[in-house]
């Protein structure tokens, strides 16, 4: 024998609804423009970290190449400094990876513009500075080198791209600046 129980009778006039199937539906669709936006800005940040790390390695790469640059003397020291810039360029292009190494990412070209000790290239600027109690020698040993890279990484979620700085073409530029020692 089975016992009920008993339901106190509705008001006259009163749907009593039992059914809740669209309210998960309805909770879900709230949640769900939050979440995407959520694990988009994730991606991006992402994107920009891994960005960031490459470019920083990329410059390391590059100063390192330039601190172990075998001065030739059958040349003199504005085509020496010339084919270590170009070392150093080649290093940071390479190490670049998977990143776009051509214009409107990194821009660059096969001309270098002197400006006292700093030679830039597009994106890349190699800067040689003398410590104090070292002499300038044509070698450049015991000199500083330091090699500054710029990246220009797209942003592809607009409502993160309006929070971050961009450059004059919309995008985030990320910069890899090392200094080392030439030996």
């Amino acid at each position: 024998m089975r016992i009920r129980a008993l339901r106190r009778p509705a008001p006259a006039g009163a749907r009593i609804r039992t059914d809740r199937r669209g309210q998960s539906l309805v909770e879900f669709s709230l949640v769900l423009g939050p979440l995407l936006l959520l694990i988009l800005g994730v991606i991006q940040f992402g994107l920009i970290f891994n960005s960031y790390v490459t470019m920083t390695n990329a410059a390391r790469e590059g100063a390192r190449t330039g601190t172990v640059y075998v001065y030739d003397r059958t040349l003199s020291k504005a085509q020496n400094d010339t084919a270590r810039n170009d070392a150093i360029r080649a290093s940071v292009l390479d190490a670049m990876n998977l990143l776009g190494t051509t214009s409107p990412y990194f821009a660059g070209g096969t001309t270098w513009t002197q400006s006292g000790m700093t030679y830039t290239n597009g994106d890349l600027v190699v800067t040689y500075a003398v410590p104090s109690g070292i002499t300038d020698a044509d070698p450049r040993t015991g000199q500083t080198v330091t090699v500054r890279a710029v990246y220009h990484q797209d942003l592809i979620i607009p409502l993160i791209s309006a929070l971050l700085p961009r450059d004059a073409n919309g995008r985030l530029a990320l910069t890899g600046e090392v200094t080392m020692v030439i030996n």
